[in-house]
């Protein structure tokens, strides 16, 4: 008999590499691989390594799931960190007013913006490591750095709501 793996175990599989349990139906593993995505993997399958196995319980919470998800976030996205909004802008309002008095301005807390710059930052962080183990060429791969290199440099426009000067954007790709 096959051994049983819960939810938030960590395989790695022989053609789709590093991924994590995410849910068990009657016959099969839901596995979301770091490269390629979602993928069904039958439960008598044992050709991947366990890295990390987890008994298996048929009932989780969502806070359970939820909290087995940031840790596989941040066990093997490489976004370990945790990163805080500059004390000045705590619990700040972001006011955008249009130059027609007629219309209605709009707020936004500071905390909303921010987290959602962060987020872009982290996407545009997987695409570059995707760009960087992906089989395209050395020069298709430069072509593609390039643009990311632009994209944090358009950004750091917003490293003044960073608390630490170390988590902001950089106009390179070693940001």
């Amino acid at each position: 008999m096959a051994n049983i793996l819960g939810i938030g175990s960590r395989v790695k599989h022989p053609a789709y590499g590093d991924g994590v349990i995410i849910g068990a139906e009657a016959v099969a593993y839901k596995v979301c691989f770091i490269t390629y995505g979602i993928k069904n993997v039958g439960k008598v399958y044992d050709q991947w390594e366990i890295i990390e196995a987890i008994e298996a319980d048929n009932a989780v919470s969502f806070s359970e799931a939820e909290r087995s998800l940031v840790k596989i976030l941040r066990t093997w996205s490489g976004f370990s960190e945790e990163v805080r909004l500059a004390d000045k802008w705590d619990k700040g309002v972001m006011i955008l007013k249009p130059a027609d008095d007629t219309l209605k301005e709009k707020e936004i807390p500071i905390d909303v913006f921010f987290h959602k710059i962060v987020m872009v930052r982290d996407r545009v962080r997987v695409m570059e490591q995707r760009i960087n183990s992906s089989k395209l060429t050395d020069e298709e791969k430069v072509n593609l750095q390039q643009y990311i290199t632009r994209i944090y440099g358009s950004l750091t426009t917003f490293n003044i709501l960073f608390k630490y000067k170390e988590e902001s954007f950089k106009g390179d790709s070693k940001s």
